[in-house]
């Protein structure tokens, strides 16, 4: 018996190898092949560096984009790790590399890929709730702030809509092809282990040292170590572009796991998810953002709420107790002290000086219903309109940001958005009968609570990858449901057709 398993490998072995021999063997191939090696050779002696690059996005580059087009659930993982690693790579790149356009080009295939997919079925019910509604009016007034008369600057608007208008259509890219448990549970393992990547690099950072592409880049601006350098310790922030959006990242990543540890899975899987849980805080530290240290607590009382039993009352008194003890404990170690000075707004200098800009700004956003428009604050509001006072205004709050730029009426639609979202959220939730999406569904609006919560002392949902995980979100929320109705349905169906 073993001689003939020999034989055949040794049979199949010499098929696939004359197989090869017959394709390369052609005059045409072979004629190709030269040329196409002479072409590569002269690209890269012309262009050098430039001209490398050219060949591998002619070769690796223009298949990825294909296949975003034509395998969108393919696309979207895309987008997802590019989004995690954007601002990560671009520290290595040349300054002169337009390295943001790669996730703008991924965004337009997806939204490509979907009117395609749409035009062969022609099937719009997958948006026919409240939460589509919404977004659309509220990507619609994004886009009208172009003719925005007290805007400064229509290049500004140009640049911001990029991240924060077009993003929004990725929910309903994402809802659209949303169509199983399987996705789901794939677009959460990703999410989590791309969590860890960026909790390990936190975690060397600050044990071994930064990378030496990650210090030239850290010293390259006097101001950039200024904003980091704080008592004496540098902020960490991972592979993100800043401390506070790795720190949300973290403690959204610790939520995704104690959401997943009330679901029904096996032991060993929820002993996995505590330790993450537990790495991802203790990584976020590394942060010194003291915002992100109350979105933990203030989420565990959502989820007190939405499963209100004695295990989880145990657990929500426990975390409790445990942070009560943190807040109160004497400790040399700057990490804990400058948690503790989270839970203390008011003795914290730069809370209070974030108050006075609030309320310097508060008689703009009043006489302006419609805002400065879309841009006019932070790094577009300085470079379009450098003298304008927008430009001069540090927003912090992604709220007092909405505000300004679009005004009280641009405010009130994304507070009504926010609303619409969390409220048909813990609907959905209290009606899927299915465990495994009940409690995926639970996760998520644990997700965007956090969000929400974080993006009134900083701008939660600006960055990647915060502003594309916080549309998945919502997007896995509206899926769950009706992945559930569908199952519901199903059900129904073969129980007629039994009975008859």
């Amino acid at each position: 018996m073993p001689n003939n398993q020999t034989g055949s490998v040794k049979e199949k072995g010499s098929f696939w190898r004359n197989q090869l021999i017959q394709k390369f063997s052609s005059p045409l191939v072979i004629s190709f092949l030269i040329i196409a090696a002479l072409f590569v050779a002269f690209v890269v002696y012309k262009l050098a560096f430039i001209g490398a690059g050219i060949i591998l996005i002619l070769i690796i580059g223009l298949p990825i984009l294909f296949s975003i087009v034509a395998y969108p659930k393919f696309g979207i993982a895309v987008l997802i790790v590019v989004a995690f690693f954007i601002n990560y790579v671009s520290e290595f790149l040349p300054e002169a590399v337009p390295i943001g356009t790669l996730l703008d080009a991924i965004t337009y295939l997806l939204i490509l890929g979907f009117f395609i997919k749409q035009k062969s079925e022609n099937d719009y019910s997958y948006f026919k709730n409240p939460i589509s509604t919404l977004i659309i009016i509220w990507l619609a007034y994004n886009i009208i702030q172009v003719a925005n008369p007290s805007a400064s600057s229509v290049l500004a608007w140009i640049y911001t809509v990029r991240t924060v208008g077009f993003i929004m259509l990725m929910y309903f890219v994402f809802v659209y092809h949303i169509r199983s448990v399987d996705f789901i549970k794939f677009l959460l393992k990703l999410w989590l282990a791309l969590d860890l990547i960026a909790g390990i690099s936190a975690f060397q950072q600050e044990n071994f040292g930064f990378l030496p592409f990650e210090k030239k880049w850290l010293f390259s601006d006097p101001l950039r170590v200024g904003l980091l350098f704080i008592n004496g310790h540098m902020r960490k922030f991972g592979t993100f572009s800043d401390p506070v959006t790795f720190s949300y990242n973290m403690v959204i990543g610790s939520l995704l796991c104690i959401g997943l540890i009330m679901g029904n899975i096996t032991t060993r899987k929820k002993v996995i998810l505590g330790c993450l849980a537990a790495f991802f805080l203790y990584v976020m530290l590394y942060s010194g953002t003291r915002a992100a240290y109350v979105l933990l607590p203030a989420s565990l009382v959502i989820l007190a709420v939405l499963n209100f039993n004695t295990k989880v009352l145990a657990f929500t008194i426990a975390a409790g107790l445990m942070l009560a003890f943190l807040i109160v404990v004497p400790t040399s170690n700057p990490s804990i002290k400058r948690f503790q000075t989270a839970f203390s707004p008011s003795d914290d200098p730069s809370y209070n000086v974030r108050v006075e800009n609030q309320k310097r700004i508060k008689p703009f956003i009043l006489s302006h219903p419609l805002g400065g428009g879309l841009g006019s604050v932070g790094i577009w509001g300085r470079r379009f309109s450098p003298n304008s006072m927008l430009a001069k205004f540090p927003p912090d709050s992604g709220f007092v940001r909405v505000a300004v730029e679009m005004g009280w009426i641009g405010l009130i639609l994304f507070c009504t958005l926010l609303f619409v979202v969390l409220k048909n959220g813990i609907n959905f939730f209290f009606r899927i009968k299915d465990p495994d999406l009940r409690n995926y569904c639970m996760t998520m609006i644990l997700v965007i609570f956090a969000f929400n919560i974080g993006n009134f002392p900083q701008q939660a949902i600006v960055q990647y990858p915060s502003n594309i995980l916080f549309y998945l979100s919502i997007a896995i929320i509206v899926a769950c449901m009706r992945l559930d109705l569908q199952k519901q349905n199903n059900l129904t169906d073969s129980t007629n057709v039994g009975n008859v």
